[in-house]
């Protein structure tokens, strides 16, 4: 079972989920998105909280907000996350503690967690299925850029190519001296004049 919450659009309209209990958090854990912030309350038992950001948002995006009275929250994105074998279900660590976030909160703001509590809805996701669609359309997303990308390349190559066969032309016109039909045309020479010409 996985709680979501909405948050208010004036703060950023981000999805706000987390886990019934451990077991979710693992789940949680191991199909996130880049895009997903990891935040729990330090040194104390609580729930893994999840906001999803937009596509281009980065951490310094949101605010914080809490259900207790002076803690510490320690925040992260999802990315920086590590599970390892001996860890507990649900316990995680990060890769990179430079990338951990704390904040003090010294006081709950009531209005913020009833708010939240009122947008709550229980749902039992996917997560595997979630992840994997999100993958496949970042690879089709990748693939159409990239034939794009060689598409662009080609027809550059090809107008380099035309443009050198034209120099190439223009200068062997020039270096035989020949004529070219626009010059024979502008010229005002009957047919006869110009089969001379060319005798």
């Amino acid at each position: 079972m996985v709680f979501y919450f909405k948050a208010r659009s004036d703060v950023g309209d981000f999805t706000i989920f987390m886990g019934l209990d451990k077991f979710e958090n693992e789940e949680l854990i191991k199909y996130g998105f880049p895009e997903d912030i990891w935040f729990h309350v330090d040194k104390m038992s609580s729930a893994h909280v999840y906001v999803r950001l937009h596509k281009g948002q980065t951490i310094d995006d949101i605010s914080e907000g809490n259900k207790v009275n002076n803690v510490d929250v320690v925040y992260t994105p999802w990315s920086n996350l590590k599970k390892s074998a001996s860890m507990d279900v649900g316990q995680v660590g990060f890769y990179n503690s430079k990338n951990v976030r704390t904040v003090r909160v010294e006081k709950r703001i009531n209005e913020v967690v009833n708010r939240l509590n009122r947008t709550k809805v229980e749902r039992k996701p996917d997560l595997k299925a979630e992840r994997e669609a999100v993958n496949a359309a970042e690879r089709a997303e990748r693939k159409q850029f990239l034939r794009d990308k060689k598409r662009r390349e080609e027809m550059e190559r090809l107008e380099k190519e035309r443009q050198l066969e034209l120099r190439s032309y223009k200068g062997l016109m020039n270096s035989e001296n020949m004529t070219s039909n626009k010059q024979i045309a502008s010229t005002n020479k009957s047919l006869q004049e110009l089969e001379e010409d060319f005798m």
